[in-house]
């Protein structure tokens, strides 16, 4: 990921949107999957660890200016997931067209040096590698909880997670082959950026992470932050969870695993009309027109 790369990137031109998932894709069976929320606290931490990602969030967006200002990104971005998984191919086209027009704005310096960054270096929004990192972070951690929580994937279906996920390299700009395409390769991306010395946190991550783990809520709605935090921190690499200053000790992974058989031992019961999300259910009406039914194998 190189330093002054990031201004030189060209803007995506308008681009044909990515193929719509289906039933037979491994991005239905997860990403239908609402439980998938508990991967978005570990894979933005992770992004929040690169500087550049975390200074351009802090520099474009209300998370921090506004005191709903994370709700209403969070509301955002879980709108435009649901648009581009389920939508029609209208709808993704839209949705690709207005997040490459915010990026278009997401420019700028890092204020101040971090790790291996000096202060002043230029990131942009359209930077391949930064969209690579943050692209990266989320096929990861998706997996990561739909097994922990839901299922083991079969041999193979990490693979076609990633490829079909590779399918934003086009619309985003990103030169073809950058993404990874297997789980292998995923996984040798993650430790490379890991053991590369670009991520540190720096203090805006800290604060960022922050208003991420600690948001204006009810006093009701406590102890189901209170499990996400969970899930975030002990999801999280542990070397970037100890520059977080996020506790972790052996009760708490007790905690994480008991709260994983639980789960997956309750959704099966769970009705769909609470475990996936509207948007994949009325997708999969029009597409079989008949409702999804849960999967035949839990772990």
């Amino acid at each position: 990921m190189g330093r002054g790369r990031a201004l030189d990137a060209p803007r995506p031109a308008d681009r044909a949107a990515p193929p719509l998932i289906d039933n037979g894709s491994v991005g239905w069976k997860l990403q239908r999957e609402v439980l998938l929320l508990l991967a978005w606290g570990p894979a933005i931490l992770l992004q929040l660890a690169h500087p550049l990602v975390a200074q351009g969030i802090a520099d474009h967006s209300a998370v921090l200016k506004e005191r709903r200002g994370r709700w209403r990104r969070f509301n955002h971005t879980v709108n435009a997931m649901l648009g581009l998984c389920f939508g029609t191919e209208e709808e993704a086209r839209a949705i690709l067209a207005r997040i490459n027009k915010i990026h278009d704005r997401v420019h700028g310096r890092l204020s101040q040096a971090v790790g291996i960054f000096p202060a002043g270096t230029p990131y942009s929004a359209h930077d391949p590698a930064l969209l690579a990192w943050v692209h990266a972070t989320l096929l990861d951690m998706n997996v990561r909880v739909y097994e922990l929580y839901v299922a083991p994937l079969a041999a193979g279906e990490a693979d076609r997670y990633c490829a079909e996920a590779s399918a934003i390299e086009e619309p985003f700009g990103i030169p073809h082959g950058l993404l990874p395409r297997t789980g292998g390769a995923l996984r040798r991306y993650l430790d490379g950026m890991l053991a590369s010395g670009e991520l540190a946190v720096g203090d805006v991550a800290r604060e960022l992470a922050m208003a991420v783990l600690h948001p204006p809520r009810p006093w009701v709605a406590e102890p189901a932050l209170a499990f996400v935090r969970l899930v975030t921190a002990g999801l999280l690499p542990p070397a970037v969870r100890g520059e977080y200053g996020l506790s972790w000790e052996p009760r708490h992974e007790k905690v994480l695993r008991l709260s994983a058989r639980l789960i997956r031992a309750a959704l099966p019961f769970v009705p769909p009309v609470v475990r996936y999300w509207p948007a994949a259910r009325r997708r999969a009406s029009r597409v079989e027109r008949r409702p999804i039914s849960a999967p035949a194998t839990q772990r």
